[in-house]
């Protein structure tokens, strides 16, 4: 295991550069996920630290190790990659076993390791297929187990759940989880997927544009989102915003238009008396007494635990999601409240967080 240390570190392509300055720290043990829109660098960054791609400025350390010049087969890490890349004419053992073999491992010690990699993967009766004959999520713990006999410092994941179903994806979030807690190993993974962020790491890094927009926890990005971006891109529904400007008074609103004020309760000081974008997550949308906020029901969408509405509120639409079994269908007028301790202010122009 071993930490990594990514310092200013950019890429471009010619004249167009498509990381600008990333600075990243992942601790020993730590499991890190760069989540982002397609598009934003977070793959291109992951193979620059497995030594795919070349480092245009900056540095990436693996241990107390600068690794810019080294070899990817010199960097101790091991990749897991969306396609498992696994070799079709060899057996399960034989693929998980076959950097082992290159690297002239005796085959006792070969054998060894990929039976401990299978028990702890549930692999055992599958070492003598072949992958045609293999399950998606068979085939990706075989790819994990062709990782695991390395032994390496830091395992990479790119997107190794994307083409897998919605089922078997959630399966295996909890199976590599689960693996992650058992090895204790440093893992660098990538998706598009917040829920999977949101569910299995350590630390998220959020990027956008080839940049980091913030790094942190799950919750503390969920609870405190650094701007806009990092506030509509996780969580699922995405968080409502509402445009309007904060009265000033012993009883603020956020004045939406002429006709329509939402109450705010307690807030800062920094927030009233000007233009705000009020942010609020769907599960803190909930249907209130008569006399709160006018809204009209627009879709309703029953998942069984929860109840997802779209609801029009003046000129615009907004998500509620709530747990109890509501009695609503499309066109009720309802009255809301939105949970005070839990809203988000940010700048129009800024789009960054006020408080």
């Amino acid at each position: 295991m071993a930490k990594v240390r990514i310092q200013t570190v950019r890429k471009s392509y010619g004249a167009m550069q498509v990381l600008h300055g990333i600075d990243i720290d992942v601790a020993d043990g730590e499991f890190v996920i760069l989540v982002g829109p397609s598009g934003c660098g977070k793959s291109t960054l992951l193979r620059m630290v497995a030594g795919l791609e070349d480092i245009s400025a900056g540095t990436v350390s693996i241990g107390d190790r600068v690794v810019n010049h080294v070899e990817p087969k010199d960097r101790n890490i091991a990749m897991v990659f969306q396609n498992y890349a696994l070799y079709p004419q060899m057996t399960v053992a034989q693929n998980m076993g076959f950097a082992l073999e290159l690297a002239g491992v005796p085959k006792a010690e070969i054998k060894q390791k990929v039976e401990a990699a299978a028990g702890i993967l549930g692999l055992e009766p599958l070492l003598g297929r072949k992958p045609g004959q293999l399950s998606g999520g068979q085939r990706q713990r075989v790819a994990m187990g062709r990782a695991i006999v390395r032994n390496p410092q830091v395992f990479l994941f790119d997107e190794p759940l994307s083409n897998l179903d919605a089922k078997l994806r959630v399966k295996m979030r909890a199976e590599i989880k689960a693996l992650h807690q058992r090895l204790k190993t440093t893992i660098i993974y990538v998706t598009h997927d917040q829920v999977e962020a949101m569910t299995m790491a350590d630390k998220i890094v959020v990027m956008q544009a080839g940049r980091v927009e913030q790094i942190g926890t799950p919750l503390e990005l969920y609870d405190h989102p650094k701007n806009i971006f990092v506030a509509g891109f996780l969580g699922s529904p995405a968080m409502n915003f509402i445009e309007g400007t904060v009265s000033h008074g012993p009883t603020p609103q956020l004045r939406v238009s002429e006709t329509l004020s939402i109450p705010l309760g307690e807030i800062p000081t920094s927030v009233r008396n000007r233009d705000v974008i009020l942010g609020v997550r769907p599960e803190d949308v909930l249907p209130g007494e008569p006399g709160g906020i006018p809204a009209t029901v627009l879709v309703v969408e029953p998942t069984g635990s929860e109840t997802h509405a779209a609801l029009q509120l003046g000129r615009q639409t907004i998500t509620g999601v709530w747990r109890e079994r509501v009695s609503v269908k499309p066109g009720y007028h309802i009255s809301l409240k939105f949970r005070q301790t839990n809203l988000h202010f940010f700048d129009p122009v800024t789009k960054e967080r006020l408080q």
